[in-house]
Order: C-alpha cells, then sequence, then structure tokens
C-alpha cells in the first residue's frame, strides 16, 4: 500500500490561519453596516487571511476576468441555523420534526424577489449573469466591474511561491438587499480544491498487495522475522470484509433496508457496476437489487488533469464497495462532482439536499483547514443546515495525516470535517480475530520501519510516522453545544480560550494495514484492464462504514431519518453503545509485519519487508473517553439499537 495521496494546493502558506467563525457568520447572517459605508452590508470572512499588507504587490488589472458566486442568504438565515440545531437535538421539543425540501425552501429558501435584487445590482455594476440557482447567482465580468459591485479594491498577493489576486478588504453589498446576500466566493482566484482521502495509488496502474497474510487479526504469525514490542507480531491480513466488519461493529440482523446512503465524490468510475457487483459476488455480500445502486452526475467534467480524475474512481469504489458490505439492503446513489473544486462539490452536496435523494451522506474528501476560507464555509454550512432540517446527516473523513505537521508543518484539522454541522469520522486499527469475534481497537497511527539487510532486526524500530487518523482542535471554528461536557476542556481550548471545534466526533477501521479488501478494474502492465483485489485503509474507509452503520440504526429505529447525528451521539458517551478506543489496549506495543512489491504489482522488481506499529498518531492519542483520534469512540454490539425509539 503506498502512501496517503492527498495534496495540498498549489502556492500554499501553510502558516496561514484563519480568523474564528464565530457570531454570524457562523449562523450563516450577513454582518452589519459596513463601518466606513453605511450604506452597505460588509460581507464576513471574503478578504483571505494570506492576503496581507506585506504579500501585497499592487492593484489588480482592470481588464483582468472574474468569476465569482453570490450565495443567497434566504428569508430567515438566523431560524435556519436554529432550527437545524433544534431539531437534531434529542433534548428539544422539535426533535426529529423534519421539514420536507420544499417546505425548506418555502420556509427557508430564497424568494424570487430577492433574487431579482441581487441579479438587479450585479448587472447594473456591469457583470454578467452566468447561472441562477437555489442557493447562489454566478456572475463573470472584469475587475473593474467587480470592484464596483463589491466596493473593495482587488489586488495581486503573494502566497507561497505563486502570486493571485483578492479583495484588499472584506467584499460588501448594498444594505437595501437587506441581507438578502449569504456571502460571495470566488474573489480571490487561489485554488479551492479537495482531494480525497484513501490510501491508493491512482488505478491507471495495477495495486496488489505481497503475502503472506492472516486471514483475521493474529491468524499467520511472522515467526522467521524479528520480535517487534518483545513479541512475535502477525501479518498484515489480506482484508476484512464485510462479515468482518459486521461483526465487529454490532451489525446484528440489521441490513439497512429501505435506508438511502448518498456518496458524493469527484468524478465517476467507468466501471463501478461490475466492479461492485463482482466484488460482492466473490466475498459473501449480497446481490445488487435492480437500481439499488445508481449514479447522479454532471454533464460535463473539468479540470481532469489537475484533479487526478482516474484516481478518484478507487474513492468511489472503496465508498459504494463498503457501504454495501455493512448494509448490504441500502440503496446507495453516487452523486459524482464535475470537478474536485469546492465549487463543483458544493454542488454535488445541493443536489443530494434540493432532491433529498438519501438521509445520510458519505464524503471521504476535504482539504486542511488552513486552506479554508470563511465565504466556502459559510456557503458549506448552509448546505449542512438545509440537510439537518431534512434530516440529512453529512458524514467526513477526519483526514490521513494525523495533525498533519508532518504534511503540512502546522498542526491543524482538516475541512469540511471541522463544521460543526457534520459528524467527522476518525479512524482506527481493528483487530478481528477467529470466528468474526471483535478483539480491540487502537487509534490509527502508523510507524513503519523496515527489515535489516541481514534480516535479523528491524531498522531504526519503531520508525518514522507516515500516516494517521486526523484529529484535533479547529483553529476557526466554534465549539458547538454537543460538545460541552463531554470534550475535555484542554482540548477545546487548545487554539481559543472561549473554546473550538474539536475533531473527529466518532471512528471506525481506517488502517491500511487492518483495512479493507475491494475490488476495482485496473490497468495491468499489458495495458489490459482487468478486476483485481487489494487492502485498502484510510478515514475514506472510515467515513462509509459509519454511514452504513447508520443505515443500520435508521432501519431499527422503523426507517425514521436519524438527520445531523452528533447531538444524538453525543448524548450517548459513555455508555456501551461504544467501543472506548485507546492506543495500547493489550497493554503492550502492537505492530503487524508486511511484504509490498516494489513496483507495486509483482515480485520482479523485489519485496520490501517493514513492521508497522499501531496506535502511533503523530502527537495524537487515543486515551479513555473522548479523545482527538477517535472521538467518542466506535460503534458497539449496542450503538445500532441504541437508537430504536422507545
Amino acid at each position: 500500500m503506498r502512501s496517503n495521496r492527498a495534496k495540498v494546493r498549489a502556492g500554499v502558506s501553510m502558516a496561514a490561519t484563519l480568523p474564528m467563525l464565530a457570531g454570524a457568520l457562523a449562523l450563516g447572517i450577513p454582518a452589519a453596516h459596513a463601518a466606513d459605508n453605511p450604506n452597505r452590508d460588509t460581507l464576513a470572512g471574503t478578504k483571505p487571511a494570506w492576503a496581507t499588507a506585506k504579500a501585497d504587490k499592487g492593484a489588480t488589472a482592470d481588464s483582468s476576468k472574474v468569476s465569482a458566486r453570490v450565495y443567497l442568504a434566504g428569508k430567515d438565515a438566523t431560524g435556519l441555523a436554529a432550527y437545524a440545531k433544534a431539531v437534531a437535538d434529542p433534548s428539544s421539543a422539535s426533535y426529529g420534526k423534519y421539514l420536507s425540501a420544499q417546505q425548506v425552501k418555502q420556509r427557508f429558501g430564497a424568494t424570487a424577489a430577492q433574487v431579482a435584487a441581487v441579479k438587479s445590482w450585479l448587472t447594473s455594476a456591469g457583470l454578467k449573469v452566468t447561472d441562477v440557482t437555489e442557493h447562489y447567482v454566478a456572475v463573470s465580468g472584469d475587475v473593474a466591474a467587480v470592484e464596483k459591485a463589491f466596493g473593495t479594491q482587488l489586488h495581486n498577493y503573494t502566497k507561497g511561491s505563486k502570486t493571485y489576486h483578492a479583495p484588499a478588504k472584506a467584499a460588501s453589498a448594498p444594505a437595501a438587499l437587506d441581507g438578502a446576500v449569504l456571502t460571495v466566493t470566488g474573489l480571490d482566484n487561489a485554488p479551492h480544491k479537495a482531494s480525497s482521502k484513501e490510501q491508493l495509488p491512482p488505478p491507471d496502474a495495477v495495486f496488489k498487495n505481497a503475502g503472506p497474510f492472516s486471514s483475521y487479526y493474529g491468524s499467520n504469525t511472522a515467526s522467521t522475522l524479528p520480535a517487534a514490542y518483545g513479541s512475535k507480531i502477525p501479518y498484515a491480513i489480506k482484508g476484512y470484509t464485510g462479515k468482518q466488519l459486521r461483526a465487529a461493529y454490532g451489525a446484528g440482523t440489521y441490513t439497512g433496508k429501505g435506508v438511502r446512503v448518498a456518496i458524493t465524490d469527484a468524478y465517476a468510475s467507468p466501471t463501478i457496476a461490475f466492479d461492485a457487483a463482482t466484488y460482492a459476488k466473490k466475498n459473501g455480500d449480497a446481490a445488487y437489487s435492480s437500481g439499488q445502486l445508481k449514479q447522479v452526475l454532471p454533464k460535463n467534467y473539468t479540470k481532469t488533469e489537475e484533479c487526478g480524475a482516474s484516481g478518484w474512481y478507487g474513492e468511489e469504489t472503496l465508498d459504494v464497495e463498503a457501504v454495501h458490505a455493512v448494509a448490504p439492503d441500502a440503496n446507495i446513489t453516487y452523486v459524482g462532482a464535475a470537478s474536485c473544486y469546492d465549487d463543483d462539490l458544493l454542488d454535488s452536496l445541493s443536489k443530494v439536499v434540493d432532491n433529498h435523494l438519501a438521509d445520510i451522506v458519505s464524503n471521504s474528501w476535504g482539504d486542511i483547514e488552513a486552506n479554508q476560507t470563511p465565504d466556502l464555509a459559510a456557503a458549506y454550512d448552509q448546505v449542512f443546515q438545509f440537510g439537518a432540517v431534512e434530516g440529512i446527516g453529512f458524514y467526513f473523513s477526519s483526514g490521513d495525516n494525523g495533525d498533519e505537521v508532518a504534511n503540512t508543518g502546522t498542526k491543524q484539522v482538516d475541512t469540511p470535517a471541522n463544521s460543526a454541522w457534520v459528524t467527522a469520522v476518525g479512524g482506527t486499527s481493528l483487530a478481528v480475530g477467529k470466528g468474526d469475534k471483535y478483539l480491540w481497537e487502537t487509534g490509527w497511527g502508523t510507524e513503519k520501519a523496515t527489515l535489516s539487510a541481514d534480516g535479523k532486526s528491524w531498522t531504526n524500530f519503531p520508525g518514522a510516522f507516515t500516516s494517521g487518523a486526523g484529529g484535533g482542535t479547529s483553529k476557526t471554528v466554534a465549539e458547538p453545544f454537543y460538545q460541552k461536557g463531554v470534550v475535555p476542556n484542554a482540548l477545546a481550548t487548545a487554539n481559543n480560550a472561549a473554546g473550538n471545534r474539536v475533531v473527529p466526533d466518532i471512528s471506525a477501521i481506517a488502517d491500511p494495514n487492518t483495512g479493507f479488501l475491494v475490488g476495482q478494474t485496473q490497468t495491468f502492465p499489458d495495458g489490459s484492464q482487468q478486476y483485481s483485489e487489494y487492502r485498502i485503509g484510510g478515514t475514506s474507509l472510515a467515513s462509509p462504514v459509519i454511514a452504513a452503520v447508520q443505515a443500520l440504526a435508521q432501519q431499527a429505529r422503523g426507517g425514521k431519518a436519524i438527520g445531523f447525528a452528533n447531538p444524538s451521539i453525543y448524548a450517548k458517551y459513555g455508555s456501551k453503545a461504544f467501543h472506548d478506543v485507546t492506543d495500547n489496549p493489550t497493554g503492550s506495543g502492537l505492530a503487524v509485519a508486511r511484504t509490498d512489491f516494489v513496483n507495486g504489482y509483482d515480485a520482479t522488481g523485489g519485496l520490501t519487508v517493514s513492521v508497522r506499529s499501531l496506535g502511533k498518531d503523530s502527537s495524537l492519542s487515543a486515551v479513555k473517553g473522548y479523545d482527538d483520534v477517535t472521538g467518542v469512540g466506535t460503534p458497539a454490539n449496542g450503538y445500532v439499537q441504541s437508537f430504536i425509539k422507545r
């Protein structure tokens, strides 16, 4: 298994931080009148943190072209946030009283008059309206028109090794619009994109795992290899299957029947139907029924080379096969984005909400928090709030680089997992024993050391950190109500005395060394395309597994949607519904042995042998109680049943 493929945006200053998303912006409410112009409302967060006086290289040419989206606040942004909270809170009288997509639009959506007023404002400034949806008005034009419309100048700023334009001060909108504008995105032209979270090479070149393997944890001891932590260690498993994961997380007799799960990623695998059906048949999962797997795709794809489109095929494959393996009767709708850029991913999420395509949405993609800007955060949060009001829950991978220091040089969390309106899913190393018995889990964090030349020791054991579950304390998102009293104060206040959002909320299997078996059509060295199977991991696996477990829980409660699950999850904290995961469940160090093909395919290029330590996640630690590797823990035997309505 190769290292994490997650990429950062070009030219990013990793030390960048964002202003606190508090007050009006956090609730999706336009800010008050601009101090220097009482006739305009400031759109808070529209000047990025990297647009500093030191980085300023002067005014952007008036003739330069800009494309932007003006997101609409709707009739009642304050009411939307309040209702989204109430409907998800088990202690609220409004709990579970969801609205239909049409009711949400009527109660909270933008009116025709608001849309017309926004369009009139933009066109009067000289901008061309290129698209109008329920959520935004898209425009294009030159810099001069943009500056006139938004009451700010655009300047060029250095950002890392590159130069981008951005507003010299926060944008604003006419006060006469009476708060119709939520925010505007696109005024800076730095790339705003996400990367997938799977531990996987691109499928345009075949990848296979080398043996020996264990069929379950500990079934095959590496007796000829050196010991680690004082004892002989097992070989990495070949890859867990649905039967083993269902047993580990307490599926019982539930199958997700009658529940709809959506998956969003960029692009779409051309072989997904064949691969999913073949995998299910070969690994004992139920066959797909007619119409059980659907795809909702854009008319055209963009930025395919920049985003590495083929690399996303494996992400979709993993997500679909993992959901079906754990919840074999759930209906799956894959919603592909036109690119890996935030605007297109937002469109996919909006499709799910606007058409209520599912009650549960798994998302195995994201970026580092330093790359998120408050304008985009507001746009994402609005979609998540609309979803919460409809009874839709969003699940996001927490990331595969631990505290991100090794990856970016700065300790930070990932986004959109940092949103207070989504369920952030962390990762574990999972031990399932003989007879599908759950043994234990550790927080996912890998240190790797290779076999010495003489085969008698591990070089520099335990080796260097390679990957681990993302987590930690946000620098930009305030502590949500449901984490108070559960998340330790030292974590909540790590970046702000008032308390911030801590990630993750819940966790599941993620370590690629105790990973999941997937099947995918890949390109072999002779140019042929063939179906083959390999072991995979990452929080990209954890997210669809938790989404599938939520489908089981929804079935258990008679099909009634769970919706935004965090208030319910935290209300169960400390109960038998969760495995309380720690880094040292057996009292001694844990590791597995792994053999890999040097060329990723066969032994002709040689083999490498390594030891992979478990429970070594950068500076993050899985400890008793809530922690920033595994959240409240993983689903135990009582978790699914705990959602049964009483």
